[in-house]
């Protein structure tokens, strides 16, 4: 095998690569990042043994490897994630939301977590109502379930396992949490409890597709995930959304993001412990 050559993408190329991503997954790059793509590509190139990187865009260009273009994707998505993170939206689930739907008799309760990553959003969503069960024994009447997604199907496999090594453990989780939640495997690795297990699902899903086979949903996280697609898009997720989201149903969505300008199916709810959206009654 040759060694492989590794160069900077042309400017010409970066276009080209731009577009691929952006149709692929509808993750918009920005001017700037042509060393963040050369870097992850060029160990792609190694992966998959092309003698370069041209020869990696080539057969992007081809279409015809949908394992590669899988991987290219995994390998642009940034898959940030930590326990309760900003901590905000998971005290607004537990103190106005909740109780708001247990007094609806909401059942079965549906949340989806969009844009999941390796499980730790739908985990601590799984936590919270957990905790609120104990808090107040009979008032969510019925079944729980959360669903997460990612377009990316390792990270999917790896909320599916829920094992995180000590580095994962250490972002976002108290140690009451940590030790009430998860298991101790011995091996500098940490195993989510069934019971926090049992409310949770995880399957591959791209924004971009239909969310139809996911059935409805009472509430939605898609935090920190808009920022990265363009305002057709945005406006196209979120009406989306919205036609899955039960009457009265509440968007979750990142600290910098908003649907106004984008989409007219919410209305902002402003709870003690900050922002929320929620669906209009006339929303689609």
């Amino acid at each position: 095998m040759q060694a492989v050559t590794k160069n900077v993408l042309s400017s010409q190329d970066y276009d080209a690569f731009r577009h691929f991503l952006e149709e692929a997954s509808g993750i918009v790059l920005g001017d700037n990042k042509h060393y963040l793509v050369t870097s992850r590509l060029n160990r792609l190139t190694e992966e998959f043994r092309f003698e370069s990187l041209g020869a990696l865009l080539e057969a992007l260009r081809q279409g015809r490897d949908r394992k590669l273009q899988e991987r290219v994707v995994d390998a642009m998505t940034t898959n940030e994630t930590s326990w309760f993170r900003d901590t905000y939206p998971y005290e607004m689930l537990k103190n106005s939301i909740l109780p708001e739907l247990a007094r609806r008799k909401v059942n079965p309760l549906r949340i989806w977590s969009a844009a999941s990553s390796t499980g730790q959003e739908a985990y601590s969503i799984s936590m919270v109502i957990h905790e609120f069960q104990q808090a107040n024994p009979g008032a969510l009447p019925g079944r729980v379930e959360i669903v997460g997604t990612d377009i990316s199907a390792s990270v999917v496999a790896q909320a599916r396992q829920g094992r995180y090594d000590d580095l994962s453990m250490a972002r976002g989780l108290t140690p009451e949490r940590k030790s009430r939640f998860f298991t101790d495997n011995g091996d500098g690795s940490w195993s989510v409890k069934p019971e926090i297990k049992a409310r949770t699902r995880f399957t591959e899903l791209n924004l971009l597709k239909s969310y139809a086979l996911l059935g409805r949903f009472d509430i939605i996280f898609c935090r920190n995930v808009l920022i990265y697609f363009s305002s057709e898009l945005k406006t196209d997720i979120l009406d989306r959304m919205a036609q899955v989201l039960n009457p009265g149903g509440y968007l979750f969505l990142g600290g910098s993001e908003t649907p106004s300008g984008y989409s007219r199916a919410y209305e902002m709810v402003r709870f003690p412990e900050g922002v929320v959206y929620r669906k209009k009654d006339n929303g689609r």
